[in-house]
């Protein structure tokens, strides 16, 4: 065999391969192929939707000792930082005497740069706050 014979022949097998790669799948291997790799199950997003369109139910508020005793016990039990402890009457007396408003007003922005705003309870409402209050000054009474 000569060197042209062999060239032609690895030339012609070449086309063959190329031409069977493509040619079109036979009838129904696209089908058989998309079935065998068809995803075996699916998302129910359907309980999402759900959870999504129903009204979240009111939290209840936190009682003054649940506030206390969660956010405000570090300072108020120690006294760090000036913070009036907790059932002391004499150091509550002078603040009392300034009324409740004024202790609520303290609590919600902060006492001069020591205490925080909200005594650091940023997803406390108002009234609990105030029960908060209530709570630390009925024991100091």
């Amino acid at each position: 065999m000569t060197v042209l014979s062999s060239a032609r022949l690895t030339l012609v097998a070449v086309a063959a391969a190329l031409l069977a790669a493509c040619a079109p799948a036979p009838e129904g291997t696209r089908s058989e192929i998309a079935e065998r790799i068809a995803p075996v199950g699916g998302v129910d997003s359907s309980a999402m939707e759900m959870v999504a369109a129903a009204p979240a139910a009111p939290a209840a508020p936190r009682s003054g000792e649940a506030v206390y005793s969660t956010y405000c016990v570090a300072c108020h039990m120690s006294g760090a930082a000036g913070a009036p402890k907790y059932g002391d009457a004499t150091a509550w007396a002078p603040r009392i005497a300034k009324g409740k408003d004024a202790l609520y007003a303290s609590t919600y922005n902060g006492l001069n740069g020591v205490m925080p705003a909200r005594g650091t309870c940023m997803d406390c409402s108002d009234e609990e706050l105030q029960a908060t209050v209530d709570y630390m000054v009925a024991a100091a009474e």
